[in-house]
């Protein structure tokens, strides 16, 4: 098996969601689950953000121009159902589902077709850039799914491939969310290298978003994110090594 990771950057005014992300850099959006059949997609989303943010965000999936995932840029005809399936100061979650019309596509559509059944789907969304990340056969061709989906995204979507590497099987335990996104470990190697994490620091956070050419309130969140998820992995690993321990 392996896994093949790539993103989408939306221009402005193409999505409604990416608009939200963009106009909120402290809103994330990762996939708990995603589905397709040759007739329809379903998934579940979980966003974390502010209230004001969340909102926006809820109002832009229920936009009748948004059909979550479809390239098609014009009304494609599609019947789509939106609902809130949990909502908190600072969480949504939202299901999402569409029938497929003669002009539907979707990056997982596209999968489907060159590269089979059987795939997994994992996406995270932070300002205009939209991770994907799929795990798939082996002998799957990557490169026919590569060339016909920069083809269906057309001019107003940017498309870069990230990696294509073989599942680590000591790694398979791990949980995907427990994983640093593309974003947030750039940033973390970015603050290593500059000496932000230094004392005294090289380099304010100002200084070091503007050299990454992103806003600065846009890396302080990543930054935190990332942190967070590095100290929460390494506490729960410490107690599992001492009960280990304590077991022996």
């Amino acid at each position: 098996m392996r896994e093949f990771v790539f993103a989408l950057e939306y221009e402005p005014g193409t999505n409604p969601v990416a608009d939200v992300l963009a106009e909120y850099p402290d809103t994330s959006i990762r996939s708990l689950s995603c589905h397709v059949t040759a007739d329809s997609l379903w998934r579940v989303d979980h966003a974390e953000g502010s209230a004001e943010a969340l909102e926006a965000l809820e109002d832009a999936y229920k936009n009748a121009d948004f059909f979550a995932d479809c390239l098609v840029k014009d009304d494609c005809g599609a019947d789509c159902e939106v609902q809130v399936l949990d909502r908190s100061n600072d969480t949504l979650v939202v299901y999402t589902y569409w029938d497929r019309t003669d002009v539907c596509t979707s990056v997982p559509h596209v999968a489907l077709e060159y590269l089979g059944e059987g795939l997994l789907f994992e996406t995270y969304r932070e300002g205009r850039r939209y991770r994907w990340r799929i795990v798939l056969g082996s002998d799957a061709p990557i490169h026919e799914f590569f060339d016909a989906l920069g083809d269906e995204v057309g001019e107003c979507t940017g498309i870069e491939m990230l990696r294509l590497t073989e599942l680590d099987p000591d790694r398979a335990h791990l949980e995907p969310e427990r994983e640093l996104p593309d974003e947030q470990r750039e940033a973390l190697r970015a603050a290593v290298e500059h000496g932000y994490y230094e004392t005294p620091r090289r380099i304010e956070l100002g200084d070091l978003a503007e050299k990454l050419e992103i806003p600065r309130s846009t890396l302080s969140y990543r930054l935190r994110r990332a942190e967070s998820s590095l100290a929460t992995t390494f506490v729960e690993e410490d107690d599992s090594l001492e009960t280990l321990a304590a077991g022996l």
